[in-house]
């Protein structure tokens, strides 16, 4: 029986995962994260951090690397040639042979659509746009914070939040119904309590009420769900427009906590709308339901098997 493995390595864990060949799951682990970006040991320390990670998975399962067909990494931070040259010098010479490795966002795209060709809208820690056409050509967009325009993800939500709380009561601008959530939520009262939140600001939280603010019609934060649904179209539309996908119906898998565990019905509506205004087309978007790395099974079987 075929065995492979497959490997979700993000900035703060990493997930390894052994399938069989009808692409059940048959052990899962945890790690640390592995994006060399991160990592005082650069490289070097991202694929020790990985090898370790993968003999863990096999001492679990019980199993032998030489028993193991082809192993699949998403790894965070491999964005360029260079990157992959160098993490793939080293995990070779761990003795991982039969690897290949792409960036962890087209990971998602496999994951998620039936035709293993899709786009692939990522808000999480960050932003990101992947797709793989047709043709198996894989184009990444947005993913540079500032410099690419991101918006959207946990950290620019969160600041955001806090600034329409601090524009309404702090300068006396346009109210919000974020105002009120912040009060009930933290015990507070005032401009001072507010500001006191900053120096244990929980990101999650704020994230939280600010989806609930959208859903309660509060405009100053719709106006921030039309920044993110006009950005996230912008980057559908992009590729869209430069690849090879179906005239209609072509697949979009939202991916990242923004979009999994926090799913705001104004804000996916919006920019469904959105993404086919632009792009003039029909689009089918499905939210991911399942762990990012089972799309390297589906990547194995439809490519490498």
């Amino acid at each position: 029986m075929p065995y492979y493995i497959g490997v979700d390595g993000g900035g703060t864990k990493t997930a390894y995962a052994l399938f069989g060949e009808r692409e059940e799951l048959l052990a899962l682990r945890e790690g640390p994260g592995t994006n060399h970006e991160n990592l005082e040991g650069a490289f070097d320390e991202a694929a020790a951090r990985l090898w370790e990670g993968v003999q863990g998975l096999l001492r679990e399962a019980g199993k032998r690397l030489d028993e193991i067909d082809f192993t699949l990494m998403g790894l965070a931070g491999v964005d360029h040639p260079f990157q992959y040259e160098a993490l793939m010098e080293r995990l070779r010479a761990y003795g991982l042979e039969r690897l290949e490795i792409f960036n962890d966002g087209f990971i998602v795209v496999k994951a998620g659509s039936r035709s293993g060709a899709a786009i692939g809208l990522n808000l999480g820690t960050g932003t990101c746009c992947n797709a793989i056409d047709r043709q198996g050509r894989r184009v990444q967009l947005g993913g540079l914070g500032e410099f690419s325009g991101d918006i959207g993800n946990g950290q620019w939500i969160a600041q955001q939040a806090f600034r329409l709380a601090y524009d309404d009561l702090v300068l006396g601008l346009e109210p919000t119904a974020l105002t009120g959530l912040i009060f009930g939520t933290y015990r507070i009262s005032d401009a001072e309590g507010l500001l006191a939140l900053l120096e244990t600001l929980e990101p999650r939280t704020f994230i939280d009420l600010f989806f609930e603010a959208a859903n309660r019609g509060d405009p100053p934060v719709l106006r921030l769900i039309d920044q993110m649904a006009e950005r996230g179209a912008q980057l559908i539309a992009a590729h869209l427009r430069s690849l090879d996908f179906p005239e209609e119906g072509a697949e979009v898998v939202l991916s990242g906590s923004i979009h999994t565990k926090l799913p705001s019905g104004v804000y996916v509506e919006r920019l469904k709308q959105k993404a086919e205004a632009l792009s003039g087309r029909r689009l089918e978007f499905m939210i991911l339901d399942r762990p990012p790395v089972t799309g390297c099974v589906k990547w194995i079987l439809q490519a490498y098997r």
